[in-house]
């Protein structure tokens, strides 16, 4: 326990150096982008005054070594800084637009994970035959596809063709989620309140982004599941454990599967920045009211304070997920010593 403990500890503290340099690039990344913030907002027939008033009402006419300062004793104090745009702390509109964003990054992946580790292994247990060659091509295409066409397809198919599932938003128009215990998790709220349908109603909003996120990261799921279960599946282990007259299904997904998860965890801690990339294509398609579209309007308003706030929540987030995969290593690999 101690040695985890203090491993933990040091990977927290590399973390720290890891986000400070990806503030600082971020920081100056969007001060040498052209267009002036300031103009953005007041447009640019404002007359000058105006605009060098709201500058440096803004700390904006400052040298930019000066706003840096201020921003890391800003930081210092865990205080993302107040929006340029709306008058309002940066925190505010994160918090509203996270649980959306988390909502559908979890249920992504427990769908890509769920399709992709069945599919590799059950492709793996039928080497060389027809469906094995089908689930090999299926995981080569849906990696190569991108999100935003892979949710444009869907909507087609689901939502207009066959009109199953709703192409947009995260609720129905008669569902009041302000009724329910405000959480911000929709699916979380509704079945607190008891509300059977309007969690149907969540979940069906929820089907089709989620679902995109999950055939596109599940092709690397199957690919890397399909190679390690055949390399498990020769050696003497699982042989004794067939000689033993194990039925096929478990010794293929109890005792070789999980000797297969070690690689599939690690692949799972450096796909979690992809996932959050590809968040945000899902979240235009779909007009999906997360944290990775709110993103995307602040970077078109030069809006640098909350586009700094969501990037270093983003990397706390990546950091503390690859953190978590290897921690897990020890209870499904007992060979891990930390």
């Amino acid at each position: 326990m101690k040695r985890i403990l203090k491993y933990f500890t040091i990977r927290l503290l590399l973390t720290i150096p890891m986000i400070f340099i990806l503030l600082t690039l971020i920081f100056f990344v969007l001060r040498v982008m052209p267009a002036d913030p300031v103009k953005s907002m007041l447009g640019a027939h404002a007359p000058k005054r105006v605009i060098e008033q709201k500058r440096k009402e803004l700390g904006l006419d400052k040298p930019v070594y000066s706003q840096y300062w201020d921003y890391l004793k800003q930081l210092a104090r865990f205080d993302l800084g107040d929006s340029m745009i709306m008058k309002q702390k940066v925190i505010t509109p994160i918090k509203e637009k996270l649980p959306a964003t988390l909502e559908l990054i979890i249920f992504g992946l427990i769908l890509a994970l769920t399709l992709g580790v069945f599919l590799g292994s059950y492709g793996a247990n039928n080497r060389g035959t027809k469906t094995d060659t089908t689930i090999r091509l299926y995981g080569l295409v849906v990696f190569c596809i991108p999100a935003y066409w892979m949710g444009l397809m869907l909507q087609l198919i689901f939502g207009i063709w066959l009109d199953w599932l709703p192409i947009a938003g995260r609720t129905g128009s008669r569902v009041l989620v302000a009724n329910f215990n405000n959480t911000g998790f929709y699916l979380i709220d509704t079945l607190m309140a008891g509300n059977f349908t309007a969690f149907f109603d969540v979940l069906t909003h929820l089907a089709l982004p989620a679902l995109t996120l999950a055939l596109i990261l599940s092709g690397i799921f199957v690919r890397l599941t399909r190679a390690n279960m055949l390399d498990v599946l020769n050696n003497d282990y699982i042989l004794a454990a067939r000689a033993r007259g194990l039925s096929e299904r478990k010794v293929v997904y109890k005792h070789a599967l999980k000797n297969t998860l070690v690689p599939i965890l690690t692949m799972l801690g450096m796909q979690f920045a992809l996932l959050i990339a590809n968040a945000v294509l899902t979240e235009t398609t779909f007009s999906w009211p997360g944290m990775a579209r709110l993103l995307v309007k602040r970077i078109h308003l030069r809006d640098y304070p909350t586009v700094q706030g969501i990037i270093i929540l983003i990397a706390v987030m990546v950091s503390l997920s690859s953190l978590i995969v290897d921690l897990v290593y020890a209870w499904i690999d007992p060979r891990v010593k930390y």
